[in-house]
């Protein structure tokens, strides 16, 4: 029988949270980090043209028009996207941002960020505040269906989980009956929640709160015994408690979140633009093509598949109204996939989130990121 954490929970005072310190290792920077190519050059090869011919939706005609890319992105989450203490933007989110404005503009700073809270990120599509939205979203049935917004890929596996403290000892989330969880209002998390513990026939009492940021120093200041949310959202949040190493994650994942940009549903053309970017650079950690050595590959490779991934044969490019070589200007400018995961979550950022689910589908082990076919 699954024991009441409400025998076991004491009042030990919490950390509040700790951002400036992360946010300070951030500014630090990484040597891997992507400081953005200006238009012109790319690695000494020749310039290419920011447009190119072919028939083009409305969307990528007005972002042109206008010079920029509008990329909707989370208010502040550490390692998807969020502020550093110089006001730069950083994170994975932000890096898919940047490639899609390399492979428009050959310029990855072309793109204006705007931070928007869960309830928001919907409506600033529908209303043509953004142009695209990168802000840990779950493709969901009913969002896919009544939102009016196209999902146009997923580009991190997630699952929902629970934080706890150390000090309650706790094994497994059937643990929590009659606990206090914290919880964001308007997410799938607060439904999942539901599900979850209706299933397994255990009481809880929701924490609802407005925003992610609440929810995270809701749990900061002991106004619940755990807080759930996505796992790379709770592994972000931990970074920003005054001890993490007195938090754990609890093993137990209780749905699947596939996460991925969303668009308005009227331009199938600019979803294609979306989807193709994404792809070509989950390509090109399959073909073993990076930001430093994509100039040479560009030049030598022998590789069809390498070859037509960045421009060197076919139209591909031009189908989509782009330059043929797009996906070479994106990987220039961020890197692969593997590189944008490495140093915004994994081994070389302050997560070091495994790559799990998010490893190439012919990784070992395996995982579910599967690159569709350039040709």
């Amino acid at each position: 029988m699954a024991r009441s954490v409400s025998s076991i929970i004491g009042r030990s005072l919490a950390g509040s949270a700790a951002l400036v310190a992360v946010l300070v290792l951030a500014a630090c920077g990484n040597k891997d980090e992507p400081t953005g190519q200006p238009d012109g050059e790319l690695d000494g090869l020749p310039p290419v043209e920011a447009t190119a011919p072919g028939t083009i939706g409305p969307t990528l005609a007005a972002v042109r028009r206008r010079g920029r890319l509008n990329c909707g992105v989370h208010e502040g989450l550490v390692g998807f996207a969020y502020t550093d203490n110089r006001g730069q933007w950083r994170g994975f989110d932000v890096d898919f941002c940047r490639a899609m404005a390399a492979a428009i503009f050959n310029n990855p700073d072309a793109v204006r960020f705007v931070p928007l809270t869960t309830g928001q990120r919907f409506e600033a599509l529908r209303q043509g505040r953004v142009d695209v939205v990168w802000r840990n979203t779950s493709w969901t049935m009913d969002r896919d269906v009544t939102e009016d917004v196209s999902f146009a890929g997923t580009n991190y596996y997630d699952g929902q989980g629970f934080m706890v403290r150390r000090s309650l000892n706790l094994a497994s989330a059937t643990e929590l009956n009659g606990a206090r969880i914290c919880v964001q209002a308007e997410s799938t998390s607060q439904l999942n929640l539901a599900d979850y513990f209706r299933l397994r026939g255990l009481e809880y009492e929701p924490v609802v709160v407005p925003t992610e940021e609440e929810a995270r120093r809701a749990y900061a200041e002991e106004r619940c015994d755990a807080f759930t949310a996505d796992v790379s959202a709770l592994a972000a949040a931990r970074t920003t408690l005054a001890s993490p190493e007195q938090h754990a994650i609890l093993p137990d994942v209780i749905s699947k979140e596939p996460l991925g940009p969303i668009v308005r549903r009227d331009d199938p053309h600019w979803t294609r633009v979306v989807r193709w970017t994404l792809n070509a650079l989950i390509l090109a950690e399959e073909y073993g093509v990076t930001r430093d050595t994509v100039a040479d590959q560009a030049k030598e490779a022998r590789d069809p598949r390498i070859r037509r991934l960045l421009g060197v044969e076919g139209e591909f490019g031009t189908r989509l109204g782009l330059s043929d070589r797009w996906a070479y200007q994106a990987i220039a400018a961020v890197g692969n996939y593997g590189e944008i995961f490495g140093r915004n979550l994994g081994s070389d950022s302050a997560l070091d989130l495994a790559r799990g689910l998010n490893a190439q589908w012919n990784a070992t082990p395996s995982g579910l990121i599967y690159g569709l076919p350039i040709r």
